[in-house]
């Protein structure tokens, strides 16, 4: 079978399985199966497809038209522009939370000292330490997951400093220029309702926030105003109905505070300054 013949027999049937994007989905899955990227996989759409790597196409699409998330399947997801590892023991960076980026590089640019709360795969940290000049230290409570963020630091040559710790507990007061976090914030009661990429395969550690969401945000900006420095910046990821909430837990040390919104027009990223 041609490598154009076995992508349209896999395209049909992701499509009768109601997955997202079947065409994408079955290039990446059979690029993963050849250890080809998409360029080389157009360019020789007309050459066979062994046995061995069938059996491997094969088995990855089993595995996506049975819940499993792609990026548990390749281990890979972009995310600003660089390929990170993931598992299921972190949970996928998505591209919503590149605008804890971008909101971050607008409001703290020359940030000396930069910590990732809850670092999960370590996507935000090992970013703003490849894209700034920062100081950058990561936390998060789950052991595994500081595994792979070390692994995606060292694979990336970016110089990241991990602790386990939940939030920022184990830090010193007035240690910090800038907090960026993508803290949990699915509420409890929406488990049920969500795809069964995200209820049966992430870490429910980094999905959920609580029964409303946003009980993390309390402790974390706890902690943000006790590590920050005057002058420093908070950013932090939101769900799409918390923006009100998270703003009225932001005692009066914090002001310039921010709503910036995501491609699809909902709320995102909320920033402030602390200014004791």
């Amino acid at each position: 079978m041609q490598l154009k013949s076995a992508l349209l027999q896999a395209t049909q049937l992701l499509e009768q399985g109601a997955i997202a994007s079947p065409r994408l989905t079955a290039e990446l899955l059979l690029c993963h199966a050849l250890s080809r990227d998409r360029a080389w996989l157009h360019a020789h759409s007309d050459e066979p497809l062994s046995e061995v790597a069938w059996i491997h196409f094969g088995r990855y699409l089993h595995e996506r038209l049975n819940g499993k998330p792609l990026q548990h399947i390749t281990h890979r997801q972009e995310f600003y522009g660089r390929q990170f590892r993931v598992t299921p023991d972190v949970l996928i960076p998505r591209p919503e939370t590149e605008h804890v980026i971008e909101v971050a590089l607008r409001r703290a640019p020359n940030a000396r000292r930069a910590i990732d709360i809850g670092c999960g795969s370590g996507a935000l940290a090992v970013t703003w330490a490849l894209e700034t000049t920062a100081k950058v230290f990561a936390t998060d409570i789950s052991l595994p997951a500081l595994t792979i963020a070390r692994e995606n630091a060292q694979a990336l040559h970016a110089p990241v400093h991990f602790l386990a710790t939940h939030l920022a507990s184990a830090l010193q007061p007035a240690s910090f220029d800038l907090v960026l976090s993508n803290p949990p914030y699915i509420p409890d009661t929406e488990r049920e309702s969500l795809q069964r990429e995200v209820r049966d395969h992430e870490p429910p550690v980094a999905l959920y926030g609580g029964p409303t969401g946003v009980e993390i945000y309390q402790p974390l900006i706890a902690d943000a105003a006790r590590i920050l420095r005057p002058g420093g910046s908070l950013v932090m990821e939101i769900g799409y109905q918390a923006q009100e909430r998270v703003r009225a837990m932001l005692d009066p040390h914090f002001t310039g505070f921010e709503v910036d919104h995501d491609l699809a027009g909902w709320p995102r990223v909320v920033s402030a300054c602390y200014s004791p």
